[in-house]
């Protein structure tokens, strides 16, 4: 079963293959496509989940840094292989 990620980095849309044996999220896999560092990112997201009641917050913070990166349109695509 494949995968795929299709999103726009810049108003460009591009799509990459996906597997989960190599990237924790889809995110990861978009920012290191695009070469971009997740360091500073990882370390806020998880000081973030520590203290706040809930995954809004979270979710919140990683929708408004992904838009600052110039990322949108993420999506995750799978492909049944029909038989």
């Amino acid at each position: 079963m494949a995968t795929r990620i299709t999103y726009k980095f810049k108003n460009q849309a591009k799509e990459i293959n996906f597997a989960y044996d190599k990237f924790h999220d889809i995110y990861e896999a978009v920012a290191a496509a695009e070469g971009i560092d997740l360091t500073k990112y990882l370390m806020m997201e998880q000081q973030i989940a520590m203290t706040s009641k809930g995954s809004s917050a979270v979710k919140d913070f990683r929708d408004k840094e992904f838009a600052r990166f110039g990322f949108s349109d993420i999506y995750y695509h799978k492909d049944d292989a029909k038989k």
